[in-house]
């Protein structure tokens, strides 16, 4: 899951940073970003500045969501990774489980 804080909607309450100082920071502009590892999204902050949401920390920045009065924090899903182990699969059917295997083959 990833975050992103819309500026423009915060009101600067500060309830993100409750419920996840790891996620969230109010700077002195009094508007919550997000923020991980030493890199903060302000720059030019809204959904160009996502975060990854450790899986740790996920409940806490849903409840953050839902608790922002501003309801400036957007959760989205992370983009679906690719495992290049199947990249020149073909799938053979839309079964799932056996028998006949797992409905996968490699192209020749």
């Amino acid at each position: 899951m990833r975050v992103w804080i819309d500026q423009d909607l915060c009101t600067g309450d500060g309830l993100c940073t409750d419920h996840c100082p790891e996620l969230f920071v109010l700077l002195d502009d009094g508007i919550s970003y997000v923020h991980l590892d030493g890199w903060i999204g302000n720059d030019p902050g809204g959904c160009d500045s996502t975060v990854h949401v450790p899986k740790r920390h996920e409940r806490a920045a849903i409840n953050a969501a839902v608790d922002c009065p501003g309801e400036c924090i957007f959760l989205e899903p992370d983009p679906i990774a690719t495992d290049d182990r199947f990249a020149d699969a073909v799938i053979v059917n839309d079964q799932t489980g056996p028998p006949g295997g797992d409905g996968i083959e490699t192209a020749q």
